[in-house]
């Protein structure tokens, strides 16, 4: 075998030499407090069986999509499902991408155009920013949540005629806090702004099916676009963006990451399906995960931690332990009592912003909940 590049070796050296090298873990049967599952679809039976019936009823016995949408890969169960989440999301259209990660670069590659503008929160997923690098059009970052930081952006790009596009997100994955939506849509209709808005980790968290943020709010008419992914409350795979028909037009002809790709299966779609089916009748886990937040966010002020954490209403709540070494040995410590936590490190956020990361479960007792905020009251002060 060839030798390894040198140059590949000293960057992996050097993140062995932060403490930062990131590895594959291995499965456990801790209590979670790590998943993106927030209702417990991924391991939901009904959703499992009646997915398989689906599949059962429509006679489908196929393994796979068996090439791109625009040649082979679009059976019927994309036009159903599409159909679907566009009526529960209130908006003219859906199109299914592979994932989150192909609906942003696919959006933010190919809708800003040359000499567009792209004006996007200093937080935004790597999805984004990574979308936003492979556009022609020209990007500015505004400080996290700062309006008043865009709008000075805003007022600099009224002096060219170009389309600019805000970008944010209704939760942030790393902090767990959300912008001021309503505001952001003022603004962007003030300065006639396209506003774009990932809700990955609202879809299952907010509104009273759990529809998201945005839409929990009534302000879906006056957002762009919002991309919606399933691999977090929805328990599944994959990711949606909604919006016009023209822009659903728009991305199935310029959006390299749908085109140039092999579709879902047609069991993937259906469990996508499916999922939103139990979404809308899931009563008891969107209420019970609502209480695990609201009691989350109590234990943590009577046990004095509320200064160490990102102020959050959501699924995600971050504790700030700078220093890579120290908040992988707290994690550790918490893990060996069987909480399943995990530590956020530099340079996934930047250095001194290490964190420990609690995702909120609708299944997590509130005796799980103080007792792992007890061991971290423990081990920081």
């Amino acid at each position: 075998m060839k030798q390894f590049p040198k140059s590949l070796q000293q960057k992996l050296q050097q993140r062995e030499e932060q403490n930062a090298l990131r590895q594959l873990p291995i499965p456990n049967n801790l209590i979670d407090f790590a998943s993106n599952d927030y209702i417990g679809f991924a391991k939901n039976e009904t959703i499992f069986h009646e997915t398989h019936q689906l599949l059962l009823d429509k006679n489908i016995k196929v393994n796979g999509a068996t090439g791109s949408r625009l040649l082979s890969g679009n059976h019927d169960l994309y036009k159903e499902t599409e159909d679907y989440i566009a009526q529960y999301h209130y908006a003219e259209s859906a199109l299914i991408f592979n994932s989150g990660y192909d609906a942003n670069i696919g959006f933010f590659s190919a809708v800003p155009q040359r000499k567009d503008i792209i004006l996007y929160d200093e937080l935004c997923h790597a999805s984004i920013r990574d979308g936003i690098q492979m556009s022609n059009a020209k990007s500015y970052k505004f400080a996290h949540n700062d309006f008043e930081d865009l709008e000075r952006l805003l007022q600099r790009c009224q002096t060219e005629p170009v389309e600019v596009y805000i970008a944010t997100e209704s939760v942030f994955s790393m902090d767990g806090d959300s912008p001021n939506i309503e505001e952001l849509t003022k603004l962007s209709e003030k300065y006639n702004a396209y506003l774009v808005v990932d809700e990955a980790h609202a879809l299952g968290v907010f509104g009273e099916q759990g529809e998201g943020l945005v839409q929990s709010l009534g302000l879906q008419d006056k957002v762009f676009a919002r991309i919606v992914t399933f691999g977090k409350g929805l328990g599944c795979h994959g990711a949606a963006v909604l919006g016009s028909q023209n822009l659903k037009s728009y991305l199935i002809n310029f959006a390299r990451s749908f085109v140039y790709t092999t579709g879902l299966s047609p069991h993937s779609v259906a469990t996508i399906l499916q999922s939103y089916k139990q979404l809308k009748k899931e009563k008891e886990a969107l209420e019970k995960l609502k209480s695990n937040i609201i009691f989350f966010n109590q234990e943590k002020m009577r046990l004095g931690l509320k200064p160490i954490f990102v102020y959050s209403k959501s699924a995600i709540q971050c504790a700030i332990i700078p220093g890579n070494e120290k908040v992988k040995n707290i994690a550790s410590q918490i893990q060996q009592k069987d909480f399943d936590v995990r530590p956020i490190l530099s340079p996934t956020i930047p250095e001194g912003q290490e964190r420990l990361r609690f995702c909120l479960h609708s299944y997590n007792s509130e005796k799980e909940i103080s007792e792992v905020l007890h061991l971290l009251s423990t081990f920081v002060f």
